[in-house]
């Protein structure tokens, strides 16, 4: 293995690992979060078992999956403006809100995919 493909294993291998840091620290911390993976346990096999096309079984569990995907931005936003300070600030809570609200929307896009696709 030449010395450049080495280097992209080991940066890769510390970037699974950060992100793995990263996804404990989140369900342990989130319950949102975990409560959404007990939602997309569900999503995939039911997904899997309605007389669904391949793309239409991608848009049902990919759906929730981005719910997820914003979640863990959600959360880590949180995080980011706690760690600056908690006292009360209309920025720190309109940070907050918007990440909340994009949690809102990406639920909205998956059941609005859940409800047109199983009409």
């Amino acid at each position: 293995m030449s010395a450049r493909a080495a280097g992209f294993v080991v940066r890769l291998t510390r970037a699974c690992f950060y992100s793995m840091q990263g996804l404990r620290a989140a369900l342990r911390t989130q319950l949102s979060l975990r409560l959404e993976l007990v939602i997309l346990a569900a999503a995939i096999p039911a997904a899997w078992s309605l007389k669904t096309t391949a793309v239409e079984r991608a848009l049902l569990i990919g759906s929730w999956m981005l719910v997820i995907v914003v979640e863990m931005i959600n959360s880590a936003i949180e995080t980011a403006v706690d760690r600056i300070g908690m006292e009360p600030s209309e920025l720190s809570g309109r940070a907050k809100d918007m990440g909340s609200a994009a949690v809102f929307c990406a639920i909205v896009l998956a059941g609005t995919v859940w409800l047109i696709l199983l009409s």
